[in-house]
């Protein structure tokens, strides 16, 4: 990161440890529930703030255009909502890969907001950025607030929940997903029943948007076979990355070492707290 970067934060990746449709809205939206849970594994994004009011983001992504990036669209958004006449430089370091189902563009927008908002000294509070991120997506709200969570309606409708905090190993199959194509599909599950929070926790867990990946994208498929039959993978999001929880991190480890050469992975902690707000804390905003 460079050193003219004033603030250095992390966004962090999610799983959704369950993902169920229960129906769809007339806009094309679906109605969801799902858990949300934080992994010690990030993006990391430097912020500088600019007096000629321009934003810059100094480290594009390949294949995406400058003002369709979240980054940059989180900060304008930002910038026309608060009527701040402050600009922004932006960099990116990109570790968490992109269709994977872990958030990465969500939680980069997020970490934009938290950040220009105490760089430009706004004083928002969370409510109010996660009002302004659910306008970028519906994953935008939960990194904001920053807790583990239970999510209704499209995903921001949030009840914090304390959960293990396990080992994850995710396996990262090659291919990005659309999460557009997955809800579009004419053969996704859109009527889970609706269940309580106590039932949602209780009863086994699963994702139903991965049958319809593994239909779509035999990459996944084949990723799901050539993982080892003693761990249960599931689907994150609409994916395309696998994950599988274990208490100790040298199982997790040990697990990551049997695909490790077939297959790209990577063994990250469960966290009920984002890293992010835990950066801010330490340095005390």
């Amino acid at each position: 990161m460079p050193a003219q970067a004033e603030l250095v934060l992390p966004a962090p990746a999610k799983l959704n440890l369950f993902l169920h449709v229960i129906g769809q809205r007339e806009d094309g939206y679906h109605h969801l529930q799902t858990l949300f849970q934080f992994l010690d594994y990030s993006d990391e994004i430097g912020l500088a703030c600019r007096q000629d009011g321009q934003i810059i983001l100094h480290t594009p992504l390949a294949g995406v255009e400058g003002k369709d990036n979240l980054l940059v669209r989180a900060a304008k958004r930002l910038q026309e909502q608060s009527g701040c006449r402050l600009g922004a430089d932006l960099w990116l370091n990109k570790r968490l890969p992109q269709g994977a189902g872990l958030g990465g563009g969500s939680s980069d927008a997020a970490t934009v907001l938290q950040g220009l908002n105490r760089l430009w000294q706004l004083n928002l509070s969370s409510e109010q950025l996660a009002a302004l991120g659910l306008q970028l997506g519906a994953d935008v709200p939960v990194f904001i607030h920053g807790k583990a969570a239970l999510a209704f309606g499209v995903g921001e409708q949030l009840q914090p929940v304390d959960l293990p905090e396990p080992w994850f190993v995710v396996a990262v199959p090659p291919v990005s997903i659309s999460t557009a194509a997955v809800f579009s599909d004419p053969n996704l599950r859109r009527n889970s029943p609706k269940l309580s929070a106590d039932q949602l926790l209780s009863m086994p867990w699963r994702n139903d948007c991965e049958p319809v990946v593994l239909a779509r994208y035999p990459q996944v498929r084949r990723a799901l076979a050539m993982l080892p039959a003693q761990a249960e993978f599931r689907l994150t999001g609409t994916g395309a990355c696998l994950f599988s929880g274990f208490a100790k991190k040298e199982d997790a480890d040990r697990m990551l070492r049997l695909f490790a050469v077939e297959l790209k992975g990577f063994v990250a902690k469960g966290l009920n707290r984002s890293p992010l707000h835990h950066r801010l804390k330490a340095k005390g905003a």
